[in-house]
């Protein structure tokens, strides 16, 4: 083990804070850091992720994929996602950073990793290891699934390279409000909260399009709002002992 420096120390929990509490976003880390299966996830990318040779040795794996999580946690571009780090201890303290001894990762750095994920459909396979970790220990899908989708927005500019919208997105109304990018549809276990499925598609892509995707096949109720209602024959393409309990239009 590394001996800590005098700066990863001062990040650290010491007894004379007498009146300090513990944040929010400590503890939620603070639960992260335990129930999140991370050797597991780890070996899910260790044979697409750089090795060490004759160049600049890469930074760990296990690192960079709890920075790739502090973005999602807490919706972090690249660059704010670098100054946050510098700027949070606790968000130091999860990915093992010491500032006495390393930098953190630049933005150029983050986003390497990001489009590694990418370019080898990691995230899928990343959601489906998280998902048997959680039945092995237990947590297993139940009969009902609650379904919803929601739009995922996108700067919609053109001043880009090819002087064009991302293909992959499109734009949609909600309400009164135009949107632009894509859409993330989600089907979530009724009883635990866990979510077992989740879809993205372009953002004027109905909701009730991809339903069939966001169930397990042995649900015995289907809930959502009214963008799903009266779609018994998608529902029972699937999961054919499911009822429908789905908000129905008035």
């Amino acid at each position: 083990m590394k001996q800590q420096t005098l700066a990863m120390a001062a990040d650290q929990d010491n007894g004379f804070e007498h009146s300090r509490k513990p944040t929010r976003r400590e503890e939620f880390l603070r639960t992260m850091q335990t129930i999140v299966p991370w050797a597991a996830l780890c070996q899910v990318i260790e044979p697409h992720y750089p090795k060490a040779g004759n160049g600049r040795p890469p930074i760990g794996l296990e690192r960079m994929l709890r920075i790739h999580f502090l973005q999602h946690w807490f919706n972090l571009a690249d660059l704010a996602c670098e100054e946050a780090l510098y700027d949070s201890a606790s968000l130091r303290r999860f990915a093992g950073i010491d500032l006495g001894r390393e930098r953190v990762p630049d933005a150029t750095t983050l986003l390497k990793f990001r489009k590694l994920l990418h370019e080898h459909k990691l995230g899928e396979a990343l959601f489906a290891k998280v998902g048997q970790q959680l039945q092995e220990r237990g947590l297993k899908v139940n009969t009902g699934t609650i379904v919803d989708a929601t739009i995922i927005a996108a700067p919609s500019s053109t001043k880009n390279a090819d002087k064009a919208r991302d293909p992959d997105m499109h734009q949609t109304r909600k309400g009164q409000q135009w949107y632009f990018g894509m859409k993330l549809h989600i089907g979530v276990d009724s009883q635990s909260g866990l979510a077992h499925s989740a879809v993205v598609t372009a953002a004027n892509v109905h909701d009730k399009h991809p339903l069939p995707d966001l169930l397990h096949g042995n649900e015995r109720r289907v809930y959502g709002d009214s963008a799903y209602a009266s779609q018994k024959t998608l529902i029972a393409s699937k999961a054919p002992r499911a009822k429908d309990f789905t908000n129905q239009r008035t």
